[in-house]
């Protein structure tokens, strides 16, 4: 894999984002890692230790985080995320990485690489991490969805975790809804239950209620980006303040300080299951090219968790993501505009 990372974008950039590079590069030997952004910036922060297969390509400042996607692109097309995408188009790079603006990264790539022949709409994929991890998209991407494009995220989503997660046979789907009936819920997700249903591509297992989300019943969830990102932002919150309140109760006094002692494996476990750097980011589904997002405060470890995972999954994705959606008879009905 040849892997372009926007190294200005997030908050931590460029320090944290070069150092995970290079820590993710010297166990990917196989693979190149290109660090794009200002050449000086970058040159000092990788200092004289980056390993042979790093390079670097010049660009002109990173999208702000605060900033409008599609303005900013267009005032600074020699930004770093652009860059990188313009890499992807033009065949000098398989994925990108940025940790930076979201909207700035989705907008990057379908202006320079393009959706895959067949999807209407891109939509991001992300890993909630419970006992038994479940692939969620939308989170983002596409806030307006019809149900054709709920469709296309199914067999998107389902070719991604059979690799993510490494499943045996096809992954199994759930629609995300307000009941497990398939006559529940709003107009788009009637339409979608039913196009699911009659799908030879899916592996589809019914609605799935927010009660059920981590009971292990699907392997992907699907839902339009409003809801996905709704889902993922309660779920990190909810997670924390858990984490708080038992950090709380073990150290109130010189007993709970004991009991914290004798669970503390097992509680940085639980701690490590929801920490979202040991997963590094979520995949831009729909493009020509395999795009991780970062998360925007992402540490040099989470930098290089995403750019392994990149690695492990990326390899033949892009192919078999097209290869699908082509082979569904979806492509039709999801080009229209």
């Amino acid at each position: 894999m040849r892997i372009a990372v926007d190294a200005l974008g997030g908050d931590n950039a460029p320090d944290e984002v070069i150092a995970g590079a290079l820590a993710a590069a010297r166990e990917l030997a196989q693979d190149e890692i290109f660090l794009v952004g200002d050449r000086e910036v970058v040159e000092n922060a990788a200092a004289s230790d980056a390993p042979g297969n790093v390079a670097w390509r010049e660009a002109s400042g990173a999208i702000g985080m605060d900033e409008e996607p599609a303005s900013a692109l267009r005032a600074n097309p020699e930004s770093s995320v652009a860059v990188c995408a313009r890499m992807l188009r033009e065949g000098e790079a398989e994925a990108l990485f940025s940790a930076g603006n979201t909207g700035a990264t989705v907008a990057a790539t379908l202006m320079w690489a393009g959706r895959i022949r067949g999807c209407r709409r891109p939509a991001i994929a992300t890993v909630i991490p419970f006992p038994k991890p479940v692939l969620l998209l939308d989170v983002g991407a596409t806030i307006h969805c019809r149900p054709q494009d709920l469709l296309n995220f199914a067999i998107l989503g389902g070719v991604f975790a059979e690799r993510y997660f490494d499943i045996g046979g096809k992954a199994r789907v759930g629609l995300v809804n307000v009941g497990e009936e398939p006559g529940k819920g709003s107009d788009l997700a009637k339409e979608a239950h039913r196009m699911m249903c009659e799908s030879e591509d899916v592996r589809f297992v019914g609605n799935v209620e927010g009660r059920d989300i981590g009971s292990g019943v699907a392997d992907v969830l699907v839902t339009d980006g409003f809801t996905g990102n709704v889902m993922l932002k309660t779920a990190e919150g909810v997670s924390r303040e858990i984490l708080d309140l038992v950090r709380s109760a073990m150290t109130g006094d010189f007993l709970s300080k004991l009991a914290a002692g004798v669970l503390r494996r097992r509680l940085l476990e639980v701690r490590d299951l929801v920490d979202p750097e040991n997963y590094g980011g979520s995949f831009l589904l729909g493009v020509r090219g395999v795009v991780v997002i970062g998360h925007g405060n992402s540490r040099a470890r989470g930098v290089e968790n995403a750019l392994l995972g990149i690695s492990r999954t990326g390899a033949g994705l892009l192919r078999d993501l097209e290869n699908t959606i082509k082979d569904s008879g979806a492509a039709s009905a999801g080009e229209t505009t």
